[in-house]
């Protein structure tokens, strides 16, 4: 019997993050021999095992056959003659697919810390590269939301995803095998990724890819909008780096849905009511993608609320009253401070998109667009006035596409 560290504590090992569990490969063993070590076992059909102390999965060397759609139609084969190689190559990326002997079952000391590395992971994490270890990735449609994940995870360590693996996520959408994932998978993984550092790169990634189509439609269609969709992922991107719950995180993404939120005026604080279709949207995706109850609430009530919330100190008396009765503010006064948080961030996110539109203008206007006889004081007048005209051009499109 050999035991094996695996997969995501190898990996966070290499890359210096913090390890939150662990996993273990059990090779040249069998059930009855784990039962008999005092290990559970999860699942009748699964050979994996939960440690009677740690509570630790180990699983026993598997191999696996696809079958029929889905991540669930496969064919699980476990015996004493699978190798840690057969194991590995069924894993989904190269970094996740290495692995370090450990001393036993009851004791996970590494015999000698070597990390294993069948399917060059070492290599790819060196090229930050997210790489898939074979033609099997293909045949389960849940790693393309995995690999979406992994690359919010380390986007900001400067990882990419490889041209191929890449190549193979839009295979996988093009065949519609997405759309036999069950929806509690589906918010499992998009929920992890909310909570990631940088969680609008997962949005994005399967955005162009078109894998929001099936339980997200309304959010593919939002994002087909380039103001909104660039102003979402900045809000999404300040609320990770402020470290907002994932409530909050979902509302501002479900921001996307409301477009008339992204053009806000001073007008529109008197505005009450809200088009239904924003709403129903929100409904929409929730019950597709099973999202929690309490997150669908907090978004619905971040998409009433938003433009008075952003501006409170313009509000009358009435309308403050009003504000606080439809947040439940009376009974969760700390519900109304995260909605004035996240739409706050929401607000900084529209201000953030317009000065990187005016620092663009601002750059694009260099001294070839000005007359080359003018002199002194008159060359930075010039600058200036070309680079306003470049920036209202730029925001007359921004208007017009919106």
């Amino acid at each position: 019997m050999q035991v094996y560290l695996v997969g995501g504590a190898v990996r966070d090992e290499l890359l210096g993050r913090p390890i939150t569990d662990k996993d273990f490969v059990v090779v040249g063993t069998t059930v009855t021999e784990m039962l008999a070590a005092g290990f559970h076992q999860v699942g009748a059909d699964f050979p994996v095992f939960l440690h009677p102390i740690t509570q630790e999965e180990y699983a026993l060397a598997r191999t696996e056959r696809k079958l029929g759609h889905g991540y669930q139609g496969f064919s699980v084969h476990a015996s004493p003659d699978v190798t840690l190689f057969d194991d590995l190559q069924r894993r989904d990326l190269t970094l996740n697919a290495m692995a370090i002997e450990v001393t036993g079952l009851t004791d996970d000391t590494p015999i000698t810390g070597e990390v294993i590395d069948y399917y060059n992971g070492l290599d790819d994490i060196e090229a930050k590269v997210l790489r898939h270890v074979s033609d099997a990735f293909s045949e389960d449609p849940l790693r393309v939301l995995r690999v979406a994940r992994f690359y919010s995870r380390y986007y900001d360590l400067g990882f990419s995803v490889a041209d191929e693996t890449l190549a193979l996520m839009r295979k996988l959408v093009a065949s519609n095998e997405l759309n036999h994932l069950s929806a509690e998978r589906i918010w499992q993984e998009s929920s992890r990724a909310m909570m990631q550092t940088s969680p609008q790169v997962y949005w994005q990634q399967l955005f162009s890819i078109g894998a929001l189509t099936e339980f997200f439609s309304p959010l593919h269609q939002a994002w087909a909008n380039t103001h909104v969709r660039e102003t979402v992922q900045t809000a999404l991107y300040f609320a990770a780096q402020m470290q907002l719950n994932l409530s909050q995180r979902w509302a501002l993404l479900m921001a996307s849905l409301d477009e008339s939120l992204f053009n806000i005026t001073n007008d529109s604080i008197a505005t009450i009511d809200k088009p239904m279709l924003p709403l129903k949207n929100i409904a929409s995706i929730s019950n597709s993608a099973k999202v929690p109850k309490a997150q669908t609430q907090f978004a619905t009530l971040l998409v009433q609320q938003a433009v008075h919330l952003i501006a409170v100190e313009q509000l009358t008396a009435a309308q403050k009253i009003d504000l606080i009765q439809a947040c439940n503010a009376h009974k969760e006064p700390d519900k109304l401070s995260q909605l004035l948080v996240t739409s706050h961030v929401l607000q900084l996110a529209r201000q953030h998109r317009q000065m990187m539109l005016a620092l663009n203008s601002f750059h694009a206007i260099t001294m070839d667009a000005i007359a080359p006889d003018l002199k002194g004081p008159a060359i930075g007048a010039a600058l200036r006035q070309a680079r306003i005209e470049q920036l209202q051009a730029q925001l007359q499109t921004q208007s017009n596409l919106s």
